[in-house]
């Protein structure tokens, strides 16, 4: 996940041999036909949990697993946001931080991987809480499905943003014309409309997007880190990328410092769940959707390392990126690094990613208004629920470009209310991790009845309550300021953002959708009783 213009003043918006084994099994009480993980597997699973498909089984693994990849982003959220390791802990936070969060948010995705095996329905996290504690519907309908939509969307905006300061950082680089802030939003307008554009045409266009990103993240990386490795006109020691300690915040405490940095990781590696948003959508989705869950923050983890240490060894001067003019500070390290026309080279494949990356923010949260309106937990349950030609609930897709594009408009009048804004969604990324964690930590034995064929066995225990500390402890650590003193400009708003989330929410629940709101409805119930009506 990626936080755009990250800034010194606000929170920048392969397996450990020690994990299980990982065995297949089949679903309890399930009667096979056919092949084990076929698509008529799924389709029956989708059945037993009560939904009809509405959707073509069009993504292969690839497809599936290149969702997360966009979703995460490896590229664009190390760029945009490295600056924040950066001068919160130098090299030395950056690749212990890099290391120990990438391993935390791996418990994170197995913990997710096994619920989503057993559970794999559009709606991913909202609908695992709704399962497993169905006795308390606010939990699915705030904590899960609405606050998780939003951010959804708020990630959307934000990289669409990114992607326009890309598109500003090349004309400064290239032209030495400096774009205002009207006409960044302008072109931020732009990239939400063109992914509104390509989540229309539907799921074969995404998968198709999803598996080439995953490609232009292997090549894009290796030419990337080529590229400052060679050119490079001072390679730094290996002493300076593992111990070199750099502090920009103010703060006297040395390790207060550390894990400040640790918010730069985070905000790279959230989004290894999008996988399960379009699981409906998958050939053989209780396996190939966990699997991807995984397989993407090992993937990230890997390309994620390899890219910052080409970075580190690279970097000619830490003050000259912190006092960079340009629009994205990474700019200048690569400006510093390999000149003028390399750099534009670098930015242009960053730049795709990074649309890319917000396209998929964009295919989950329409899913997701599409997972809330079929349990009638969003208003408009027809309209949402539409689909058009190419199997795209279109409707959802164009109020997230809304949305969107409303949101941009506030950068023009300030940076840090819209900074604030998408920093929020960071937050609540990481609050909705935590409520199926919850679950699975204090009711192990009755909030996962059925297992799916990922399954971690006798380990899930442990590893959802390591999940479970560890996300407590990043909430916590993202609402803390990043700098002293503090002051109106540099204060972290998160919180006030994230809170007026949470009240809106939380006042949605009460005048509407307890009324309206009991649970997931199953569709094929629905049909059989609209059928005995007529």
């Amino acid at each position: 996940m990626d936080i755009s213009q990250v800034r010194l003043q606000l929170p920048q918006v392969p397996c450990s041999p020690s994990l299980p084994l990982l065995k297949p099994t089949a679903y309890d009480g399930c009667q096979q036909h056919g092949k084990q993980g076929s698509p008529i597997e799924s389709e029956k699973r989708l059945n037993e949990l009560g939904y009809k498909s509405e959707f073509r089984r069009d993504m292969s693994l690839f497809g599936v697993l290149g969702i997360s990849f966009c979703a995460i982003g490896i590229l664009t959220g190390m760029s945009s946001a490295f600056q924040t390791g950066l001068f919160s802990g130098g090299p030395l936070g950056l690749f212990w931080g890099w290391n120990i969060c990438s391993l935390f948010m791996l418990l994170i995705a197995l913990s997710l991987a096994e619920i989503c095996s057993a559970y794999p329905t559009m709606g991913g996290l909202y609908f695992w809480v709704c399962k497993m504690k169905p006795d308390t519907p606010v939990l699915g309908f705030a904590q899960t499905g609405w606050i998780y939509s939003v951010a959804m969307v708020f990630t959307g905006t934000s990289g669409n943003l990114s992607t326009a300061l890309y598109i500003a950082s090349l004309a400064e680089v290239g032209q030495g014309r400096t774009l205002t802030r009207v006409e960044i939003a302008a072109i931020a307008w732009g990239v939400n409309i063109m992914s509104g554009l390509l989540n229309t045409v539907g799921t074969k266009a995404i998968g198709a997007m999803s598996t080439f990103n995953l490609w232009w993240t292997l090549g894009g990386t290796f030419v990337l880190v080529i590229t400052l490795l060679v050119k490079a006109p001072e390679k730094n020691t290996a002493e300076f990328v593992f111990t070199d300690f750099e502090n920009f915040t103010g703060w006297s405490s040395r390790g207060f410092v550390v894990l400040l940095g640790f918010l730069q990781a985070v905000y790279t590696l959230e989004g290894c769940e999008t996988a399960a948003q379009v699981a409906e959508e998958a050939k053989r989705a209780e396996f190939l959707a966990p699997l991807a869950v995984v397989g993407s923050i090992v993937g990230s983890w890997l390309i994620g390392l390899a890219y910052m240490l080409a970075l580190l060894f690279s970097v000619q001067s830490i003050s000259s990126v912190q006092a960079t003019s340009f629009a994205i500070p990474i700019a200048q390290l690569y400006y510093d690094a390999v000149g003028k026309r390399l750099t534009l080279m670098c930015l242009t494949v960053i730049m795709l990613a990074q649309f890319m990356a917000a396209v998929t923010a964009f295919t989950a949260s329409s899913r997701l208004f599409y997972a809330l309106a079929r349990d009638n937990a969003f208003p408009m349950k027809t309209w949402f629920m539409t689909l058009n030609r190419f199997q795209a609930p279109y409707a959802g897709v164009w109020l997230s470009v809304l949305i969107g594009c409303v949101i941009s408009c506030a950068y023009i009048g300030s940076v840090i209310a819209f900074n604030a804004i998408l920093s929020s969604a960071a937050i609540a990324v990481m609050l909705s991790y935590l409520q199926p964690v919850i679950i699975r930590v204090f009711w192990p034995s009755t909030s996962l009845t059925i297992r799916g064929p990922f399954s971690l066995g006798k380990w899930s225990w442990p590893i959802n309550i390591a999940s479970f500390l560890f996300t407590v402890f990043i909430c916590v650590l993202f609402i803390l300021p990043t700098s002293t003193p503090v002051t109106s400009l540099n204060m972290n708003y998160a919180i006030v953002a994230i809170g007026g989330v949470i009240l809106i929410v939380c006042f949605v629940w009460l005048v509407w959708g307890r009324s309206h709101f009991s649970g997931p409805v199953p569709t094929i119930e629905a049909e059989k009783n609209d059928s005995d009506h007529k």
